[in-house]
């Protein structure tokens, strides 16, 4: 099957963190259309309830589909945790490519055995990260922290604020202090803080993005498909928000260096169906 006009790469997340990895996959697939959904209006996902995120995932999967997906990549640790499995049993025509904590590659790398491990609650309560954990951590020594009000702070475009800085430096000191030399970012807003994480971290610890992983992920399931594009320049990546759209548009000045202007979309109470309106931005 192969697209020209009408097939996409669908992503979501609840808030602006996704865009770290569709920011990975334009660069491997500068082809590939991509709609890009952040679900704004109840970021941050990490303190809802499992099923209550799995509503949201469900709908704007659904949403993604009948605009044209033909993959979607849920780009958010949290929705990953809840939602991944449930997704692809609902809606078992669509490949669906999650994030997933890298604890296998931060134990292929660690030297001195203790690993951080930087993610929402709901990550760490998920089956997946017990589940990686029982499998590949057995003989290491895994750290984690939640850094309260860092994915906020993302959200607020507060990149090197010295709240920022505080946060991330509560969570990492620590962990230097017991030995770690691997950091993982189980957080897809986590890596817009990157620079500053290295600085905190300094030069001899392994910060770990999933998000180019992410990226070769989807392009084999693309591959995979036989879902090819058009090969005439950069295809276009629709950004869109069921928060604010002129907050959105900002958020993208900042962390992306592009100027968009986003769909904005509403949601259907009880959040089980996504609208599409025209931008207010």
């Amino acid at each position: 099957m192969n697209n020209t006009q009408n097939q996409f790469v669908g992503v979501f997340d609840s808030g602006v963190g996704g865009l770290s990895v569709s920011r990975e996959i334009h660069r491997l697939l500068p082809t590939a259309p991509i709609y890009y959904i952040a679900d704004q209006a109840h970021v941050p996902y990490g303190k809802r309830q499992m099923d209550e995120i799995f509503t949201f995932s469900l709908a704007i999967s659904r949403f993604l589909i009948s605009k044209g997906a033909a993959v979607i990549v849920v780009a958010c640790n949290t929705a990953s945790a809840a939602a991944l499995s449930a997704l692809r049993e609902t809606l078992p025509g669509t490949p669906f490519v999650g994030m997933e904590p890298a604890v296998k590659p931060a134990t292929l790398q660690t030297e001195s055995g203790i690993v951080g491990m930087l993610a929402t609650p709901a990550t760490f309560q998920g089956r997946m990260y017990s589940t990686l954990v029982e499998r590949f951590a057995q003989n290491v020594r895994l750290l984690t922290n939640t850094l309260p009000g860092l994915v906020e702070a993302v959200e607020r475009g507060e990149l090197d604020a010295p709240a920022t800085r505080r946060i991330l430096e509560a969570a990492i000191k620590p962990m230097l202090a017991e030995g770690a030399d691997t950091l993982v970012l189980g957080c897809t807003h986590f890596p817009f803080v990157l620079p500053l994480i290295r600085e905190i971290a300094g030069p001899d610890v392994n910060v770990i993005d999933p998000a180019p992983a992410i990226a070769r992920r989807t392009a084999y399931l693309l591959e995979q498909a036989a879902i090819t594009f058009d090969d005439d320049g950069e295809a276009e990546t629709i950004y869109a928000t069921t928060g604010s759209a002129l907050k959105f548009q900002n958020a993208l000045r900042s962390l992306l260096k592009i100027e968009s202007e986003p769909i904005q979309l509403a949601w259907n109470e009880p959040s089980d169906q996504l609208t599409e309106m025209r931008s207010q931005a």
